[in-house]
């Protein structure tokens, strides 16, 4: 077997996130997504059609992004990290999402880790 880490780290999206008033509008939520993965054997080539394809993960939180949004950021990094553990070969996720304008002196945070 061998192993990987894949990361799609510091993505940037406008999302509705939160419970208050002020957060009914889209703001600035930065994603970071690590996840292992493992692969039954070396890769025979260098071919996307080896390997998991990070696109589906960058495209399905975009997806997300555009939904109707999320009261906990809890509830965000438990959908991320269903979606990336949707793919058998996935063994362990970490997603994180910061809020990025909630204060002027700090961004607030949520982290993750779901192992199979």
């Amino acid at each position: 077997m061998t192993e990987y880490t894949i990361l799609l780290d510091q993505f940037d999206v406008a999302m509705r996130l939160g419970i208050h008033p002020h957060e009914a509008e889209p703001q600035r939520v930065r994603l970071s997504v690590e996840m292992t993965i493992v692969y039954p054997a070396p890769l025979a080539g260098d071919a996307i059609t080896e390997v998991l394809d990070y696109d589906f993960l960058r495209d399905s939180i975009r997806e997300l992004a555009r939904g109707p949004g999320f009261a906990l950021q809890e509830t965000l990094v438990d959908a991320i990290a269903a979606l990336c553990l949707s793919d058998s070969r996935v063994r362990q996720v970490r997603v994180r999402s910061m809020k990025l304008d909630v204060y002027p002196d700090a961004v607030v945070g949520c982290e993750i880790v779901r192992r199979r």
